[in-house]
């Protein structure tokens, strides 16, 4: 069982990296390959004292939901991160207005994805069910966004519980502001396209998300359910990637464009 001192001695190696803004060892040699409890505390470590520096909990993001990312990581299932108001960088960067700093990044990668804003708290009652239905139910609207994905583990030499650890490799985010009610769009029928300066470097579906981004945001549900932190009313969800994520560099313009929305830009800089 992994120790209150591990798990400490964790949160320590990547908060420093993260301050540093150099890469660090795996933490697999602390808190071990399998055990996703100690993976999952040392994340709650890093994101509570975030909020103690004053960030504020606005959603999840749910990790490695596409076979493609999978391969990427070396991983083979899903897992989800905590996302604050500090990572967003949507202001501005909508429609390519402004550029956006990559000051705070070590080795950031960027994905197309599908997001969700909840109208509704989704922790039923009495041990039901939660179902594809009730999730749909819950969404107040469907959003085009562009996930900046980042490790503060050196060279992205992942396995499951760092990147759990590393909140689930989380760094920035953009949300388009063209929504899309549930009513005129199937997320798992959309097509994504990402370009880096005009170029195609990453495509794919909503089926590629767990099958169906709803079904990404149900297993989300469940779990955040049986953590004891449901997701609620307010809540913005990155649901996960539609296709491979792509390193880019300062300079660089990424456009995603994901049918039912209109393209999303961004410009970074360094």
């Amino acid at each position: 069982m992994t120790s209150q001192d591990q798990i400490s001695a964790a949160v320590t190696r990547l908060s420093e990296a993260q301050a540093t803004r150099v890469p660090c060892a795996p933490v697999r040699d602390l808190i071990g390959t399998d055990d996703l409890a100690a993976a999952y505390a040392v994340q709650q470590g890093l994101v509570q004292a975030r909020i103690a520096g004053g960030a504020r909990v606005v959603g999840r993001k749910i990790g490695a939901t596409s076979e493609a990312v999978q391969n990427q990581l070396g991983v083979d299932q899903p897992d989800f991160g905590y996302l604050l108001d500090d990572m967003d960088v949507s202001v501005g960067a909508v429609a390519g207005a402004d550029s956006v700093s990559m000051a705070t990044l070590l080795q950031p990668r960027v994905e197309g994805e599908v997001a969700f804003v909840l109208a509704k708290d989704i922790d039923p009652a009495d041990g039901a069910e939660i179902t594809i239905d009730l999730v749909r139910d819950a969404v107040e609207v469907a959003l085009p966004a562009l996930e900046i994905v980042d490790s503060r583990i050196a060279d992205w030499a992942i396995g499951f519980t760092d990147t759990v650890a590393d909140n689930a490799s989380s760094g920035l985010f953009v949300v388009g502001t063209d929504g899309c009610s549930l009513d005129d769009l199937e997320p798992r029928d959309v097509t994504m396209s990402l370009t880096i300066n005009g170029e195609e470097r990453s495509s794919g579906t909503g089926a590629a998300c767990l099958g169906d981004p709803l079904e990404a945001l149900r297993w989300l549900a469940v779990q955040a359910h049986r953590f004891g932190d449901p997701l609620r009313a307010g809540h913005l969800i990155l649901s996960g990637a539609l296709g491979p994520f792509v390193p880019f560099a300062p300079g660089d313009r990424v456009v995603a464009t994901i049918s039912g929305f209109a393209p999303l830009s961004v410009t970074f800089k360094e």
